[in-house]
């Protein structure tokens, strides 16, 4: 297994080597870049797991290498920063970023972010199937048989939750906070709506039973 390859973009020296030495320590491969100019460079000629950034950057600031690497790539890219009102969070994230964290912070915390971006990737990169039907992560989406099912975001969520897990049997509280991430309220009718939705757009390829009820406690995948 490559060890995985992060680049540390900060211009403070100090803060720079005090996270480049932790990470090493926790089996990162890091290179150091300090300044966004730099940044860019490196990312020229190496390819890189996660990117940890700055944002108040001397000459090129770190919107703008954001701006520039979300053009060319979609790795993970954490931010750092000292920059910690709302607005430059939403602005931030709305830009590309994956995660921010404001300074000054743990370096657990850190190791920990990285450590659930990377998760993602290696969940992303993984295809999801069940009988006939493949999850299409980047799109969103789910195949039957190679024909997209054209998904609405809400409905992806819940087919992604129930073919992770087809075994288990997921309550509509579990499938509305994990859909909708938001807390259940307990409205059946938006969980029952969907579903119904679903399970329609599976019939149209298909007349055998892929979800499956379980009437008192809520929904699995059909074995």
């Amino acid at each position: 297994m490559e060890p995985i390859k992060l680049l540390l973009v900060e211009d403070n020296a100090d803060i720079n080597q005090m996270i480049s030495e932790h990470l090493t320590k926790n089996g990162y491969l890091c290179d150091q870049a300090y300044s966004g100019t730099e940044a860019l460079l490196r990312f020229e000629h190496t390819a890189y797991d996660l990117i940890i950034l700055d944002l108040m950057l001397p000459g090129l600031d770190g919107e703008d290498v954001l701006a520039d690497l979300r053009k060319r790539s979609d790795l993970p890219i954490i931010i750092l920063t000292a920059k910690d009102s709302l607005k430059s969070k939403v602005e931030v994230l709305s830009a590309g970023a994956d995660d921010y964290l404001c300074k000054p912070f743990a370096i657990e915390e850190l190791l920990v972010r990285i450590q659930v971006q990377l998760r993602k990737v290696n969940k992303a990169k993984q295809p999801q199937t069940f009988k006939a039907l493949k999850l299409d992560r980047k799109q969103f989406d789910a195949l039957f048989n190679g024909h997209p099912l054209l998904l609405t975001k809400h409905e992806y969520y819940i087919l992604e939750l129930l073919m992770e897990n087809p075994q288990r049997v997921f309550t509509k509280q579990e499938i509305y906070e994990y859909a909708w991430n938001d807390a259940y309220l307990g409205d059946e009718k938006t969980i029952n709506v969907h579903m119904s939705n679903l399970r329609k757009k599976i019939h149209k390829y298909t007349e055998e039973e892929y979800i499956k009820t379980i009437w008192g406690i809520g929904f699995k995948m059909a074995q």
